[in-house]
């Protein structure tokens, strides 16, 4: 049985890949409406040729596009993989200056940090944890307990980190940075870098 992609109200894209010894062809038929578009060959062609279809057919797919943020786990390791690492300890903040040309980062900016590392390791399925507590912050950081409070309540305040309570009483906050915190954050990182 093929897979079956369903595009909202849009329509239905069915893909099969049929292997051959000399290539590897792909067939995907798109069905919008009364319209239905049949596309094979290469995977590359057939997705470019896909998405140029299904822009022209729904012209408000292509706007919206244009107004969503959203970072999946590849995006934020490209954006920070220069600032990130995941270590046998956890993810860590190591800053190598020769890499991003930043040789120090603010203390908001390493809490903001941190909090992208543990979004990173959930997204990649290492931890159901979703957030970090206080303790487990200013233990990666290693930065003074009273800075990280104050830090975390300031990306609070302004809209960059959400505070949430935990179901398991042990600690009783965990903070998970949004997306329009990782925005900031990559925002002022670009400026220092450039």
């Amino acid at each position: 049985m093929l897979p079956i992609y369903r595009l909202g109200f849009f329509g239905v894209i069915k893909m099969s890949n049929d292997h051959d010894i000399n290539s590897t062809s792909v067939s995907v038929s798109v069905a919008i409406g009364d319209i239905k578009v049949q596309f094979n060959g290469s995977a590359e062609s057939v997705l470019r040729s896909a998405i140029a279809f299904i822009s022209k057919q729904v012209p408000t797919l292509d706007l919206a596009k244009r107004i969503s943020l959203n970072y999946s786990a590849t995006e934020l390791i490209e954006s920070f993989a220069a600032f990130i690492k995941i270590t046998t300890e956890g993810p860590r903040i190591i800053l190598d200056s020769r890499e991003t040309g930043i040789k120090k980062v603010s203390d908001k900016q390493m809490v903001a940090l941190q909090l992208v590392a543990s979004r990173i390791v959930k997204e990649l399925g290492r931890t159901e944890i979703d957030g970090m507590s206080l303790s487990q912050i200013q233990f990666a950081t290693t930065l003074n307990p009273k800075s990280v409070s104050s830090r975390l309540s300031e990306l609070v305040k302004s809209g960059h980190v959400l505070r949430n309570n935990t179901k398991d009483g042990v600690d009783t906050m965990l903070f998970t940075i949004t997306t329009s915190g990782i925005h900031w954050l990559k925002s002022v990182l670009s400026k220092k870098s450039s």
